[in-house]
């Protein structure tokens, strides 16, 4: 989404009457640093909510670095936030002060399309990103979770359940819902069906863990043996199969139900068709940078089918986080200091981590004006 034509003339700590505080890049070296900023006064819709942890998404790290050419700078990332109410407005009655809540990748649409009218905020042309986009209201940009507090409209706030880790939840307000809404409307969330997962990661971790909350026999699909051991005694995969070996995959041909493909790298996907049975389905949630080839008949024979999918409504978010709840579903995360940020960077470009960064916003994110 472009800039506003006019530019931005009036400072970010100025654009708003509240005081607020982050961490920006400035430029595409996508080095973090301190920064005073502002946000809006609660509005009657609002809720205000002091960020208490935000993860680390991989998408973060590429609009940092204007990766994909779209970054208005200075940006503040960050959209798997959990806080804590503290300020509500006169129309908000589903939630109070104190309440521990989150706030994923949207923060608004035009609520009139058929997208938001159906619940697929996430489909909507005129969404508005937590950060990098424009607000159409006042032509300001949106920051977002690595900073002190927010300002979010209430029907983009996610009530987070008690039984719920904070920290450990963050990172399901992005990874999570992006793995499960396609998981619910493909079907691929039925007792007893093989699911197979492509790449172990910040979203396939997750994915292996909806799948067997949901009953399913889950097979995760890596280019090496590497993470075998994690994958079967760490998150509970009932199997792995190593992409590269010829013979296991011939071996698994026509044995899965569906499969989540949560790669962001080239690769292959005819051979992951073939994993899977006639009316198999494959969901493609990783974002390759360049296009991938798909022969037709890789779908044709078979009846196959290849789709997308990106995160989900904000209902279905409260629907994934509440299933979470009941049944134990957390990420792996490597919770950080605010100054460890620039380093996370760097180990996240180099898949350094197991298997999401979570900043510890509330305890060491400190203004220095």
């Amino acid at each position: 989404m472009a800039a506003p034509t006019s530019g931005k003339k009036i400072a970010p700590e100025e654009e708003h009457p509240r005081k607020a505080f982050g961490l920006a890049a400035h430029d595409s070296s996508g080095v973090l640093s301190p920064f005073p900023f502002s946000r809006r006064n609660n509005g009657d819709n609002d809720v205000s909510i002091k960020i208490l942890y935000c993860g680390i998404c991989h998408s973060d790290l590429h609009s940092l670095k204007n990766e994909w050419h779209n970054t208005i700078y200075p940006i503040v990332a960050g959209h798997e936030i959990v806080g804590e109410i503290i300020e509500v407005g006169s129309n908000v009655k589903n939630f109070k002060v104190g309440d521990k809540v989150g706030v994923g990748c949207l923060v608004d649409s035009c609520n009139s399309c058929q997208s938001c009218t159906t619940g697929f905020e996430n489909y909507c042309p005129g969404m508005i990103f937590t950060y990098n986009s424009v607000h159409p209201g006042d032509g300001t940009i949106t920051y977002g979770g690595y900073s002190d507090m927010v300002v979010v409209n209430q029907d983009f706030v996610i009530r987070i359940p008690e039984s719920l880790p904070l920290d450990k939840a963050a990172p399901l307000l992005c990874a999570g819902i992006t793995v499960y809404s396609p998981m619910k409307y493909h079907g691929l969330n039925t007792p007893g069906q093989h699911l197979g997962v492509v790449g172990l990661g910040g979203l396939g971790h997750v994915a292996v863990k909806f799948g067997k909350a949901f009953g399913m026999k889950v097979t995760v699909i890596s280019s090496s043996l590497r993470k075998e051991k994690e994958a079967i005694e760490r998150l509970g995969a009932d199997a792995f199969l190593v992409s590269s070996n010829a013979e296991q995959m011939k071996a698994a041909v026509a044995s899965m139900d569906g499969i989540i493909d949560t790669v962001s790298a080239t690769h292959a996907i005819p051979p992951l068709l073939g994993l899977l049975k006639p009316n198999g389905k494959m969901i493609l949630v990783g974002a390759p940078e360049k296009p991938l080839e798909v022969p037709a008949f890789a779908l044709i024979f078979g009846g196959k089918t290849l789709a997308g999918s990106n995160i989900g409504g904000i209902k279905d978010t409260q629907e994934m986080i509440d299933f979470a709840g009941k049944n134990n579903v957390t990420a792996d995360i490597e919770l950080i200091s605010a100054d460890y940020v620039n380093k996370a960077m760097e180990r996240l470009a180099k898949s350094d981590v197991r298997y999401r960064f979570v900043i510890d916003i509330a305890k060491t994110l400190k203004s220095n004006v």
